[in-house]
């Protein structure tokens, strides 16, 4: 008789493969507010002796410091969570109009099994604020999706002068649920 063995599927470490991304494309400077879907990334940047994470008190504080990164002849990098584009929009000017690559890495909020309604209004006008400042947004939804759209997004941005965001989707990191002082 024989036995017959399913195969587990592996869980792919979406995280690792984005700081190996990174990594390929010779980021020094990674801009970060503190965010939940971003936490093991901003570990394993912190823990690189390669890379400089930088924590900010807000998020367009990353664009002058990605942009400060390539006029000193490095490349950076923004992780922000959606609500932050919001405080990011005056501060694009700046790459668009000087021509500085600019990539952003946005965990989303607002979407799928969005349990706060503040997070709704800026989560959904992420990509359309974005596209006014003619920024490239591409979309990881699945876990299969993150590493080719931070490669692409990494090329756009560094060998072309781009804006681009890489959204990771909801679904990707998981909704947050309201839990009580009761539970």
């Amino acid at each position: 008789m024989q036995t017959q063995h399913q195969a587990v599927p592996v869980a792919i470490d979406w995280p690792a493969q984005i700081h190996r991304t990174l990594r390929d494309f010779d980021v020094k400077q990674v801009a970060y507010v503190p965010d939940a879907g971003h936490r093991k990334l901003i570990e394993l940047c912190h823990a690189d002796t390669t890379m400089r994470a930088v924590s900010l008190s807000t998020e367009e504080e990353g664009i002058a410091l990605t942009s400060g990164a390539w006029l000193g002849g490095a490349r950076g990098v923004l992780l922000m969570q959606s609500s932050g584009v919001g405080n990011c929009i005056n501060m694009l000017s700046l790459a668009r109009a000087c021509n500085f690559p600019l990539l952003m890495i946005i965990t989303m909020r607002g979407e799928w099994g969005e349990f706060n309604p503040w997070q709704v209004p800026m989560g959904q006008a992420v990509e359309p604020s974005l596209k006014l400042f003619e920024t490239i947004v591409l979309r990881a939804d699945s876990p299969e999706e993150v590493q080719p759209s931070v490669e692409a997004g990494a090329k756009l941005a560094f060998n072309g002068y781009n804006l681009v965001a890489v959204l990771l989707g909801q679904r990707l990191i998981g909704s947050k649920a309201f839990k009580s002082v009761d539970d």
